[in-house]
């Protein structure tokens, strides 16, 4: 119950994201989806084990803290706002989850299978999941802005399932 609450102080103490130069990680098993390395909250990391934590604070998995970083700044480009930031993401995750169901009923109903949807898809085609993933390697990607979720949010879900399938993100 305690986990649950150790949230509060970091939404209470929350700066605008433009505010924010570094995300320090903090261990919280109750937010965090299992098999889930991190996840950004109003500026901070959560992780689910001090050793991960230690390694986004550390210099050992640059990229994992890069993607991390990356959600940072798709917050300031949502107008600097992390309300906005989760609104949306809120809103492109529950849309991407009705989208694959009914294309997977689709599909059946008409025994065409053109891409098979991948099992956390309202997670992995968020067009915010999709610039981290892609860009989490590219270590100098965070000196411009982060807005190539604007490109993604404005295809469709189809479009962005033959992305993933193909593996160009």
């Amino acid at each position: 119950m305690w986990m649950m609450l150790r949230v509060i102080p970091i939404m209470w103490r929350a700066v605008r994201p433009s505010k924010i130069a570094d995300m320090p990680a903090v261990v919280n098993t109750f937010w965090l989806p299992k098999g889930y390395e991190g996840l950004t909250f109003f500026g901070h990391i959560l992780a689910p084990t001090q050793a991960l934590a230690d390694r986004f604070n550390g210099s050992a998995d640059r990229a994992l803290k890069n993607h991390e970083m990356i959600h940072l700044r798709q917050a300031q480009s949502c107008g600097d706002s992390w309300l906005r930031f989760y609104l949306l993401y809120i809103w492109y995750w529950l849309k991407n989850s009705v989208g694959t169901v009914l294309y997977e009923l689709s599909s059946r109903l008409r025994k065409n299978r053109p891409y098979r949807v991948p099992r956390h898809a309202a997670y992995l085609l968020n067009p915010f999941e999709m610039e981290a993933y892609s860009r989490m390697n590219d270590l100098d990607y965070l000196k411009g802005p982060a807005t190539e979720w604007r490109r993604y949010a404005k295809m469709s879900l189809r479009d962005r399932l033959a992305l993933y399938q193909q593996g160009i993100v």
